[in-house]
């Protein structure tokens, strides 16, 4: 489960999107309260000075074996 800032990110950009990132690794869902068709994602969006960036975050099955 990734719940660190990816290497190489933006410090900014991690703090908009990590309480999101970590309350969808523990199993978190519908943020929107139903405006998405897909309840898993998360969209988001932050400006880093000169432009807005979004991010569509979303979980991954996990192989166990």
């Amino acid at each position: 489960m990734m719940t660190e800032k990816p290497k190489g990110m933006c410090d900014s950009a991690w703090e908009s999107m990590s309480a999101f990132v970590m309350t969808l690794a523990h199993g978190g869902e519908d943020f929107y309260n139903g405006w998405m068709k897909n309840k898993k994602p998360a969209m988001i969006s932050y400006n880093d000075g000169f432009r807005l960036v979004s991010f569509l975050i979303e979980t991954l099955a996990e192989d166990t074996e």
